[in-house]
């Protein structure tokens, strides 16, 4: 499989392929870090790192039913949404408009149950505030980077 034929797919398509799969790992870890850095202080915390494993695959799972139950197939292009002109057609204002709105609402869902499986398992660790906090700014960080280096993937390839 090269570059081009990874860049015009939908992610969840993506999601499954090899590449696919380092780029969310690469993804998960980034805001492993993040949780550890922000709720102690380290870069690396085994039971935060697991916890943001098992936070990104539940998000994930209820994601993919999400976008199954409200599209009749899975639409996630949340990361690249230049991908294909049979899913956003990015010269459409309309579309873009409507998939700027479907990026915010992902973005707030995946912080929503990020931090729903994070306070389960680290409420006794530390205050809800500060979960919701760590898991937002990491959501954040993850959304922006990962954005930031699928455009310079496009740009550049």
């Amino acid at each position: 499989m090269n570059m081009n034929s990874l860049l015009n797919i939908s992610f969840g398509i993506f999601a499954f392929s090899p590449p696919g799969q380092i780029y969310m790992a690469i993804v998960i870890l980034g805001e492993a870090f993040i949780l550890s850095k922000y709720l102690v202080g380290t870069k690396a915390n085994r039971r935060i790192y697991l916890t943001s494993l098992l936070s990104n695959a539940v998000s994930g799972v209820v994601g993919i039913i999400i976008s199954l139950a409200v599209n009749g197939g899975w639409w996630l292009v949340v990361w690249h949404p230049w991908v294909s002109s049979h899913e956003v057609n990015v010269h459409n204002s309309l579309q873009l408009k409507l998939f700027a709105i479907y990026y915010a609402v992902a973005l707030i869902l995946s912080v929503s149950i990020e931090f729903l499986v994070n306070h389960l398992m680290l409420k006794k660790l530390y205050a809800s505030k500060k979960i919701l906090k760590a898991t937002m700014w990491a959501n954040l960080a993850s959304y922006a980077l990962g954005t930031l280096l699928l455009v310079l993937l496009i740009l550049f390839v």
